[in-house]
């Protein structure tokens, strides 16, 4: 198996807090990977260390192939344009600019609007396109989707998703849990400074179970139950009301959703 990117007991302090305890962890070539974890569990600095922007106390750290790393929204000046910045992006790489690339993130069609004009999506994608300036074999994305409608949502996935199929290695941080199960191929959830779940979205749901939530209706109100067992869970209950006589007047069961088992791994109940 090919790596992009191997972690092995990597440590970081700031003075006597320790964020990072002796991180160990791959990166497939060619994945989609999230790194996920409540704030303060050392996600961001986890990545920062990776990207070369932090310094580290101990362990390695080997990354196999170019970087490149999306920038967040208020990392350009107001009245650059486009075109001025990637530019500037492919003079810094000593990179020439792939101008079909650019054409297919749609910044081409944004050559006479300013930053500040710019929507949210279209900024996105500009900050896409920036972390694409090198042609990396890595790309780093942070919260990509935030704050973008549905259309935009939808447009930005299917970049990344054609990144992948371009032998790209994607690694994502992101608090949107349908983003990360619609499009990571491995998770790895962070507490404390520690990896307490890596694998697939699959084997995190079987990690922790088929969580379900049974939403009762009653004429007496409506009550909520959590199970891990939902045939015994409802015979129980349906007993119960009618040991009671309570008419039960309607029945929805939900299943539990990712953000639902993330929460429970990334504070320590999975």
């Amino acid at each position: 198996m090919s790596y992009a990117i191997q972690i092995d007991r990597l440590r970081k302090s700031y003075g006597d807090h320790t964020v990072l305890k002796g991180l160990s962890f791959n990166v497939i070539k060619g994945e989609i990977f999230a790194l996920l974890g409540v704030n303060g569990a050392g996600k961001t600095t986890a990545l920062e260390c990776i990207e070369k922007l932090r310094k580290y106390e101990s362990g390695n750290i080997i990354v196999n192939g170019r970087m490149g790393i999306q920038l967040q929204s208020t990392s350009l000046p107001a009245h650059i344009k486009p075109m001025e910045a990637v530019q500037l992006f492919a003079k810094w790489n000593k990179a020439k600019i792939d101008y079909s690339m650019l054409d297919a993130l749609g910044i081409n069609k944004l050559k006479k609007n300013s930053y500040q004009e710019m929507s949210m999506g279209q900024k996105r994608r500009l900050h896409l396109a920036l972390a694409l300036i090198n042609d990396p074999d890595i790309v780093f994305l942070d919260e990509p989707t935030a704050g973008l409608d549905v259309e935009g949502r939808i447009s930005l996935h299917d970049h990344i998703r054609k990144l992948k199929v371009q032998g790209k290695t994607i690694i994502l941080a992101s608090h949107d849990m349908a983003e990360v199960e619609s499009l990571c191929d491995r998770i790895a959830i962070l507490n404390d400074g520690e990896i307490v779940f890596l694998g697939t979205v699959e084997e995190l749901t079987s990690k922790i179970g088929k969580r379900y939530t049974i939403n009762i209706k009653t004429e007496q109100g409506d009550e909520k139950f959590d199970s891990d067992n939902i045939s015994d869970t409802m015979l129980t209950l349906l007993e119960d009301f009618k040991r009671r006589g309570v008419a039960v007047l309607d029945i929805k069961i939900d299943r539990g959703t990712l953000e639902q088992h993330f929460i429970d791994v990334a504070r320590g109940n999975g």
